[in-house]
C-alpha cells in the first residue's frame, strides 16, 4: 500500500505512526521519506531504540511528536498537568536517547490545543536544544476562528526565530490549511512568497475608490511571487508617511495620487492611471531585485544545549 502510494504523488510521503512500534519498524521496509512518532505511547525505551535504530540504518529522519494530550503519564504526575516543563522534558529525554544512539536527523513538535502552552512550550524547548521544530496549535477548530487562533499561537513562536515547517489544523478540508499556513508565514516574514498589499480601512478621509483600485491590484498580482510590499493608502492624513515605509507606496485623495518607491516620490498620477502606474512599479521592481528579498532565518542545527532543568 505504501508503495503504490508513494509511486501516485509527487510530495515526500511521511508516515504517521502511534502506540504500535512494529508498524514503525514495517514502513520503513517500504519507500517512505519520513516517519513521525509518538515515543510517549509506542510501549517503552527499547522499542523506541528500535525504531531509532532502523531510521538510522535506513537514513530516514524522523519527527518526534509530543503532545500535550498525550503526555507520558509519569510526566503529568510529576508536573502535575500537561505543562511546558513536561512537554520539554518529555521531548529532551527522547532527543537524548537518539543521540545515545548517534541519531541525530531529528525534528521536534510540542503541540497543545492551548495557544499559551503552546508558546512557552516552544520557547522552553529553544533554551535548551537547537533541533529544528515542526510547530502548530493542534486541533484548532472551524474557521475562521481556528485560523485566528493558530495566527495567535504561530506568531510568537515564528516572531522569535523558531520553527522549522509548520502545520495549521482545521476541521474540513485540509486545502485551507495551506493558504493559512502561508499568509502567517507571509505576515511574520519567515516566508514572503506574494505582494504584500497595505491598505487603509474604510473612514470619513477616504477620498478614491480604493475598493475598486485594490480588486484591480489583486487581479494582475495574482499568481506573482515577488516578495515586494505595495502600500495604497485613500487620504492624506497618513497615507504619506506609510507609502514612504512601503517598497513601493501610493498616497492618494480627491482623484489623484503620488506614488513613492524605496520613499522617494517618483511620480504623480490620476486616480484612472493608478493601478497601472502601481504595475509599473511592480515589474521595475522585480527587475531590480531578481532574487527577491532573503527570507527570515531559523533555527539550525542539531544538538542539545543543556539537560533540563527540574521545575
Amino acid at each position: 500500500m505504501l508503495g503504490e502510494i508513494k509511486r501516485r504523488i509527487k510530495i515526500p510521503l511521511i508516515c504517521d505512526i502511534y502506540f504500535d512500534y512494529k508498524m514503525a519498524l514495517a514502513a520503513m521496509d517500504h519507500p517512505i521519506d519520513k516517519i513521525r512518532i509518538n515515543p510517549g505511547n509506542i510501549g517503552g525505551y527499547d522499542r523506541y531504540r528500535q525504531v531509532i535504530r532502523k531510521a538510522k540504518d535506513k537514513g530516514l529522519p524522523m519527527r518526534i511528536g509530543v503532545n500535550a494530550g498525550s503526555l507520558e503519564r509519569e510526566l503529568v504526575e510529576k508536573h502535575g498537568y500537561p505543562c511546558p516543563p513536561a512537554m520539554v522534558e518529555s521531548a529532551l529525554r527522547y532527543l537524548e536517547l537518539a543521540e545515545d544512539e548517534g541519531y541525530h536527523d531529528v525534528i521536534v513538535s510540542l503541540k497543545s490545543s492551548d495557544v499559551i502552552t503552546a508558546v512557552e512550550a516552544y520557547r522552553l524547548y529553544a533554551q535548551y536544544a537547537d533541533y529544528p521544530t515542526h510547530i502548530g496549535i493542534t486541533e484548532a477548530g472551524k474557521a475562521p476562528y481556528a485560523v485566528t487562533k493558530s495566527a495567535c499561537g504561530l506568531a510568537p513562536i515564528l516572531l522569535d526565530g523558531i520553527g522549522d515547517t509548520i502545520r495549521i489544523s482545521l476541521l474540513g478540508d485540509p486545502v485551507p490549511e495551506i493558504a493559512a499556513a502561508f499568509d502567517i508565514l507571509q505576515a511574520t516574514q519567515r516566508r514572503v512568497r506574494k505582494p504584500e498589499l497595505i491598505v487603509c480601512p474604510t473612514c470619513g478621509r477616504l477620498a478614491i475608490d480604493l475598493e475598486a483600485i485594490i480588486a484591480q491590484l489583486e487581479q494582475r498580482l495574482g499568481g506573482r511571487t515577488t516578495p515586494v510590499k505595495i502600500s495604497v493608502l485613500g487620504c492624506v492624513v497618513n497615507g504619506p508617511g506609510e507609502a514612504r515605509e512601503a517598497d513601493i507606496g501610493i498616497a492618494a485623495g480627491n482623484g489623484k495620487g503620488v506614488i513613492f518607491r524605496n520613499g522617494e516620490i517618483v511620480k504623480h498620477v490620476l486616480e484612472a492611471d493608478m493601478v497601472d502606474a502601481l504595475m509599473e512599479e511592480v515589474e521595475l521592481w522585480e527587475r531590480e531585485h531578481p532574487n527577491g528579498k532573503p527570507a527570515a532565518p531559523s533555527h539550525n542545527g542539531g544538538r542539545l544545549k543543556l539537560p533540563l532543568v527540574a521545575q
